[in-house]
C-alpha cells in the first residue's frame, strides 16, 4: 500500500479521484500527490481521524497545506505513547518513488484525545468536508460507538462499507437517510481498492465540486 502503488493500482481500475486517508496521519499524502501529477487521478489529501469516543472521521480536505495543518492538531493531541512495531507494524514514510524517508514512532493506531464534535469543527475550519466512516460497522462507527447520530454534529455525509449494500444500511439504519451518502473501499490492501466506490455528476474532481454534489446544489449530484 504505498502512495506509489496505490496510484498505479487507481489508474489500473479506472477511478478519477481517490482520497489517501491514512490513521491520524497525513504523511505519504505528498508522495500520493507527486505520483499521480501527469495522470487522470485527482488526489484529495486526507485523513481518517479517530475521536476520544473511538468513532473514526474521514477529514476530505482542500489542499495539502490544509492536510498537513489538521494533522500538526492531530499530532498535539494523539494518546501518549510510542508505536509498537512488533504488534502494529512499521510506519513507514515514503516518496514518490517508493524510497523511505523515514518511520513515524507515533501511536498512529489509537484513539486521540479529541471529543467528535471537535474533530469535526476542526476539519470545518479548515475548510474540509467531514464524513463519519463505516456507520454500518459495530465498532469505530459513530453508530457503534455512541448508539446514534447527534443531531447538531453538522457532518457531510456518511459513509457505508463495501460489506453492506445501501438498501441494506438504510433497513437497519433508518436515521441515514437524512444525510448523504457515500460508499467507498476503505482500502488496507492493494486488490481492496475500488472494491466500492461512488460516482457524481460534478464539472471536475475537485472537493469544491464534491461538496456540492453531497449537498445536491447547482446541478451537482450523487449519482451512485
Amino acid at each position: 500500500m504505498s502512495p506509489k502503488r496505490v496510484i498505479e493500482t487507481c489508474l489500473v481500475k479506472d477511478l478519477d479521484i481517490v482520497a489517501i486517508c491514512d490513521h491520524n496521519s497525513a504523511e505519504n499524502v505528498r508522495a500520493a500527490i507527486d505520483v499521480a501529477r501527469e495522470t487522470k487521478l485527482q488526489v484529495i489529501p486526507g485523513m481518517e481521524i479517530s475521536s476520544a469516543e473511538e468513532v473514526h472521521i474521514i477529514a476530505l480536505m482542500p489542499d495539502y497545506e490544509a492536510v498537513m495543518s489538521l494533522q500538526d492538531m492531530i499530532y498535539e493531541n494523539l494518546t501518549p505513547g510510542e508505536n509498537d512495531e512488533s504488534i502494529f507494524g512499521e510506519q513507514i514514510i515514503v516518496n514518490e518513488l517508493d524510497e523511505i524517508e523515514g518511520y513515524n514512532k507515533r501511536l498512529l493506531i489509537s484513539a486521540t484525545l479529541l471529543p467528535v464534535s471537535k474533530v469535526v469543527n476542526e476539519i470545518h475550519s479548515r475548510g474540509g468536508l467531514a464524513i463519519a466512516s463505516h456507520v454500518d460497522r459495530e465498532v469505530y462507527s459513530i453508530i457503534g460507538q455512541l448508539g446514534f447520530i447527534p443531531e447538531n454534529l453538522p457532518l457531510d455525509a456518511l459513509e457505508i462499507s463495501s460489506s453492506t449494500t445501501l438498501s441494506q444500511a438504510k433497513a437497519r439504519f433508518p436515521d441515514i437517510k437524512a444525510y448523504p451518502l457515500i460508499s467507498s473501499s476503505d482500502a488496507h490492501y492493494l486488490d481492496d481498492i475500488g472494491k466500492s466506490t461512488s460516482q457524481f455528476n460534478v464539472e471536475n474532481p475537485s472537493l469544491g465540486e464534491l461538496s456540492k454534489a453531497l449537498k445536491g446544489v447547482d446541478g451537482r449530484s450523487i449519482v451512485a
